[in-house]
């Protein structure tokens, strides 16, 4: 056997080190935060939030669809297309949040970016809420691919609840509470009420005498045991308390009225009932003034690491929501369904109510593929590589990228250390793609004061749109699956029909000859896609002919011998309202033709043909449609 020499083998090891280095200098490093980090990283985080002028953000999930026509289509509203969003979000998780504050100053971007690990867990064993979620199995391909690291998700990953659940779960844990009372002037006093007046104040007044009675401090421990069971005195740390039960919010209010008179001397606590409610007040005794405000200084410290505790890392979401920094996103529909859903409430069932929802947290979010539909109508900023490529070939937009990251460690990078740090590098790419956007289209970006939360005008048309995108800019690439973006049109939706049942295996070219012979409607212009392997859509381009073709395919073909043929071999049509009610009753069966057969076979809900049927229209672009002849 033939030894090399060694020589030869170190110039092949360097030429080997040089390729790699070369490929990840390229990558922008992005602080990663596990839950190890993450207390000692979030005054960083905030000052970074709170001095920048945007927050950019992107997410890594388990999946976004389960079948191709979940995914958000050319032809989807903005109705169904937040439908088939708030689905993905309530069953798909995020493992990935991507964070940066960036402000812009002329050609020079200043970035702080961030990825943060999550994996949901009970970590305060109070079986809230229920984890578990789906796995689109493409989606973890790419990121095992991409270096993802499964282990530090699961054991490093930061847990957290929403707003709702926070809620909620300091009901069942049933901490006591303090807060600033506001007592509401009460209604005139009844007899109960004045005997329960007269009893707690008896009570309390006993209670806080004996404790200050200096003649007990020298009684035996047998005797002191005696007086607290009479008194019902207990102690809460090293300060003696006494529990005051209550039956109704009628006696807390008036327990609190009473303790109005002992302000000086004493807290009173709320303790609540699992599940809601209030079951006793929980009378606090301090020494002084002084020893009340240290009281009640512990009291607040002690609600804010609770706090902490059930926050988790949704303590980083209420940051950008305290701070109302405009949130800059690409796809914005699919991210803050996800959002809403795992960080704020569970997500309305409606697209306006979600605006509101949303809006009420976040009032300015910004989505780089509308800002991209001004300077390239052809969709070209639906899929975030296609937006970015389709800028640098066709603008000069230079941009200094001055990405800060303090306290990431290793300076030096080294391999192990760059497939660490490239981790939610898309977050950078939006930051840049968007102050790009910016610079072309001659959005001057003013800089805000420090009491000035607004958006420039300019940007303001811009804000809160969120409509449907074509595609998702993480779905991973498929070479069979091609995408094309020529010229789009108007279309409503009365003039779309679906049409399933038809032969498999039958292209939509061959589906669209078969029906240019059937009948006199396709003689005018129409066109043809498949939306699934199951289920087609056919535009018609002139008002009426929808409505003309799916009366004849009610009559069963009467008219048209090749309609009559084509149904007994099981051709079935509907309009864009089963389409829409599909997305309503949640039918997410994986053929779109088996869910609009449950949709027709489901009984007429009054709730829902209530709802309004005028037609809206949608942007139709003849090639933008999935085409899946070439599969």
């Amino acid at each position: 056997m033939m030894v090399r020499p060694p020589f030869i083998i170190l110039h092949r090891r360097f030429l080997c080190t040089k390729i790699f280095n070369h490929h990840h200098r390229r990558q922008w490093s992005v602080k990663q935060v596990t839950k190890s980090n993450f207390s000692e990283s979030l005054d960083e985080i905030k000052n970074n939030i709170f001095e920048s002028d945007f927050v950019a953000l992107s997410l890594q999930k388990t999946g976004s669809h389960s079948a191709p026509w979940h995914r958000v289509l050319p032809v989807d509203t903005a109705e169904t297309a937040y439908l088939k969003a708030k689905y993905a979000a309530e069953r798909f998780q995020v493992l990935q949040f991507s964070l940066c504050p960036f402000s812009i100053r002329a050609s020079k971007v200043i970035a702080h970016p961030y990825n943060f690990h999550l994996f949901p867990r009970d970590e305060l064993k109070i079986n809230l809420p229920s984890y578990s979620f789906s796995c689109q199995s493409s989606y973890l391909t790419s990121m095992a691919r991409e270096g993802f690291d499964f282990n530090v998700c699961i054991y490093e990953g930061m847990s957290y609840l929403s707003r709702a659940q926070e809620s909620a779960a300091k009901d069942r844990v049933g901490t006591p509470v303090s807060r600033n009372y506001s007592l509401q002037p009460s209604s005139a006093h009844s007899v109960a009420d004045t005997v329960f007046i007269g009893r707690i104040k008896s009570r309390v007044k006993q209670w806080i005498s004996a404790c200050k009675d200096s003649n007990t401090k020298s009684e035996e421990a047998l005797i002191k045991s005696l007086r607290k069971l009479i008194l019902g005195s207990e102690e809460y740390g090293s300060r003696p308390c006494l529990s005051i039960d209550v039956c109704s919010e009628r006696q807390v209010q008036l327990v609190l009225e009473t303790l109005t008179g002992f302000s000086d001397d004493v807290v009173p606590l709320l303790i609540p009932v699992k599940g809601g409610g209030t079951r006793a007040v929980r009378v606090v005794l301090t020494s002084s003034k002084e020893d009340k405000d240290l009281f009640q200084k512990e009291l607040q410290n002690m609600e804010e690491e609770q706090n902490k505790r059930f926050r988790g890392f949704r303590e980083v979401i209420d940051l950008i929501s305290t701070s109302q920094k405009p949130v800059v996103a690409h796809n914005s529909l699919n991210d803050f369904t996800f959002i809403h859903s795992k960080f704020l409430s569970p997500l309305p069932p409606t697209v306006d109510e979600f605006r509101i929802s949303l809006g009420a947290v976040f009032p300015h979010v910004l989505d780089i593929s509308h800002l991209m539909k001004d300077i390239s109508p052809l969709n070209k900023g639906a899929n975030l590589p296609g937006a970015i490529s389709y800028i640098k070939k066709r603008f000069f937009a230079p941009m200094d990228m001055e990405i800060q990251i303090p306290h990431q460690g290793n300076s030096i990078p080294d391999e192990t250390n760059e497939c660490k740090t490239h981790h939610g590098h898309n977050v950078l790419k939006i930051t840049e793609l968007f102050a790009k956007i910016c610079s072309i289209l001659k959005i001057t970006i003013e800089t805000p004061q420090a009491d000035n939360t607004h958006l420039s005008s300019p940007l303001k048309t811009y804000s809160n749109i969120f409509g449907p995108c074509s595609s998702n800019s993480e779905d991973p690439i498929n070479e069979d699956v091609k995408v094309w973006a020529k010229n789009t049109t108007k279309i409503r939706t009365e003039d779309l029909v679906f049409l399933w049942g038809f032969k498999g295996g039958m292209s939509a070219g061959m589906l669209k000859s078969h029906l240019h012979e059937s009948h006199q409607v396709f003689a005018k212009e129409f066109d043809v896609r498949l939306v699934d392997k199951s289920c087609a859509i056919v535009v018609f381009q002139d008002q009426g002919l929808s409505r003309d073709f799916l009366a004849e395919m009610d009559s069963g073909g009467k008219c048209s011998e090749s309609v009559r043929e084509m149904m007994s071999d099981g051709l079935r049509g509907s309009s864009y309202e089963s389409y829409k009610r599909v997305c309503r009753l949640g039918l997410w069966e994986a053929d779109l033709a088996d869910a609009l057969e449950k949709a027709l076979a489901e009984s007429d809900d009054s709730s829902l043909e209530s709802q309004s049927k005028e037609s809206v229209e949608v942007d139709w672009d003849s090639d933008l449609m999935i085409n899946l002849d070439d599969l």
